[in-house]
């Protein structure tokens, strides 16, 4: 792999370890993230998912012609209800979390490290996917999985500080609270490698496993930036950083794609 692709495949994880070290200060309690970085992502995501994902997708499946949307569909919905189906097993877990508070404390941290890292392998997938698609020699640029990248990058850094920094809370060691949260984000360069390096043999699949990245994508944005731009009580302020996210990744795949 060139300089740039694995620029792009590490960029994700890079900044889980960033949002991760947050619990290596002193005094730092679980502070909300940056509401214009998260909702900034969120368009970038939000225009990558259809751009860098769903488009070239149906491009690959261009011999079905107006039926392309029924793969894409599929595809799409897996994406969802599987984080659908990850996130209702995490609330199981947390609600048979037992024990004292502190236990309950470190047990519900726990779970959200793992409920984090379940939702990381799509983003990963996402990625490694847009680059099999470059290296695919279709009409999309290199510069546009690198906003991707960039987008779930940031998206990652509050990610990274909501799981390290309860743990600090709880009594866990420094240091391996930001371990946890570091290996978090480790399953996002695994999940874009293993994407990229089977995609000949799995050339086939690759319109199905775009849009289930795109629908994965989909999920997390409704699901978890969305709500906090209204639970802040800014979402005027969360509209517009969205909008602009948005505008970003989309001139920027339409200008250089």
């Amino acid at each position: 792999m060139d300089l740039e692709m694995w620029r792009d495949v590490l960029l994700p994880f890079v900044g889980t370890c960033l949002g991760a070290l947050c619990a290596v200060f002193p005094g730092k309690r679980a502070a909300a993230p940056s509401l214009p970085l998260s909702c900034l992502a969120a368009g970038v995501m939000a225009a990558a998912a259809v751009w860098s994902l769903l488009l070239p997708a149906q491009e690959q499946l261009g011999s079905l012609g107006r039926f392309a949307f029924l793969p894409l569909t599929g595809g799409f919905w897996l994406g969802v209800l599987f984080l659908a189906a990850a996130g209702r097993l995490i609330s199981r877990l947390y609600a048979a979390a037992g024990a004292d508070e502190n236990g309950r404390s470190r047990r519900s941290s726990v779970m959200l490290m793992l409920s984090v890292t379940v939702h990381n392998i799509p983003e990963g997938l996402a990625v490694g996917a847009a680059w099999a698609v470059v290296k695919a020699g279709m009409l999309r640029s290199e510069a546009a999985a690198t906003a991707l990248a960039i987008g779930i990058a940031i998206q990652n850094i509050p990610e990274g500080a909501i799981i390290s920094l309860p743990l600090g809370a709880v009594g866990i060691k420094r240091g391996r609270a930001v371990l946890m949260g570091v290996l978090s984000g480790a399953v996002e360069p695994l999940a874009a490698l293993l994407m990229i390096g089977l995609a000949e043999r799995l050339a086939p699949l690759i319109p199905y496993l775009l849009s289930f990245a795109a629908g994965a994508m989909v999920y997390v944005i409704v699901e978890e930036l969305i709500p906090e731009m209204a639970s802040r009580g800014r979402a005027e302020a969360g509209a517009l950083g969205f909008s602009i996210g948005f505008t970003l990744m989309m001139a920027l795949d339409i200008a250089l794609g």
